[in-house]
């Protein structure tokens, strides 16, 4: 590592520039899947907030309402996803996005090297490297966050090709709190700035994140929603298509085949513990049956 000023450059782990490499000179047939991955890590970060803060009221401010945002700027070629979750410190960033402290990573590696096509993008989502998959489609990726709570904000950046930079960010252009992850697109890829191809995809791979998702197409234009953030099995099953379950199978199991069987209940009934009195219990579950070989049942 050396350090400029308040900067810090450091190199990616080994196994981290081999990934990177990986995804440069992409494995996947279908470069798609680079937004579902930012998108479901937005909302993890809501979700951690949303738990935090049931301990925590204070980490919420004067925003509860969580919201991913993503924005778009076809004539630069950029790209943008920002949510208001929890957040990232100094040490969180370089341990999140520098590091892959998981023990899945070589597996990762191992299984894409004897995959075909169709397979290794069935692998991104299962083994939790999908910031990575950002490099697929730019030739750098910033990235602002601010935990929530903190006075402090921090800025990572990296071309994917070895190294990456840590700063302080300037709070005036930091989130409140939250994350902000900008692609600059390569020049094949900067379609992924146009509206009408983000607003497929994110109808067709993330319209069941449980977190409100709105887009803005161009500089200085208004947000358009497109997905209201209700959870998919908090709906009657009537106003489920069999596109949506299979959508939802697919970004919760990493997987791209359609579901051998799904299965959406509703139960009512009353839940006693000893010494405590009777209170009514609710459940709503949707289960997945995989029909890959070697696939694992999802709830």
């Amino acid at each position: 590592m050396t350090t400029t000023a308040t900067a810090e450059h450091r190199s990616f782990e080994a196994d981290v520039s081999r990934l990177l490499h990986m995804m440069v000179h992409s494995v996947y047939s279908d470069r798609d899947v680079f937004l579902r991955e930012l998108i479901s890590n937005a909302a993890d970060a809501c979700e951690k907030l949303r738990y935090e803060a049931i301990g925590n009221p204070e980490l919420l401010g004067g925003d509860p309402k969580l919201a991913i945002t993503i924005s778009a700027d076809p004539e630069a070629g950029r790209l943008t996803i920002a949510d208001n979750g929890i957040g990232m410190s100094h040490d969180e960033m370089i341990e999140a996005l520098g590091t892959i402290a998981r023990s899945g990573t070589r597996s990762f590696m191992e299984r894409v090297a004897t995959a075909d096509g169709k397979d290794g993008a069935q692998l991104i989502g299962q083994f939790g490297v999908g910031f990575y998959s950002a490099f697929m489609v730019a030739e750098k990726v910033e990235v602002v966050s601010r935990r929530a709570g903190s006075a402090e904000a921090w800025s990572w950046s990296s071309d994917g090709k070895g190294e990456f930079t840590v700063a302080p960010a300037p709070l005036k252009d930091a989130p409140a709190r939250g994350t902000r992850v900008t692609l600059h697109l390569m020049e094949e890829a900067k379609s992924y700035a146009e509206r009408w191809t983000l607003e497929r995809i994110v109808k067709k791979q993330s319209g069941h994140v449980p977190v409100p998702i709105s887009l803005i197409r161009e500089p200085g234009a208004d947000a358009v929603a497109l997905s209201d953030g209700a959870a998919l099995w908090t709906r009657p099953k009537s106003e489920i298509t069999k596109d949506e379950y299979a959508d939802f199978y697919r970004s919760v199991a990493g997987q791209y085949d359609e579901p051998a069987a799904t299965i959406h209940f509703r139960a009512e009934g009353l839940h006693d513990i000893p010494r405590w009195p009777s209170s009514r219990a609710r459940v709503r579950s949707i289960s997945s049956m995989p029909t890959a070989k070697g696939g694992s049942s999802f709830m």
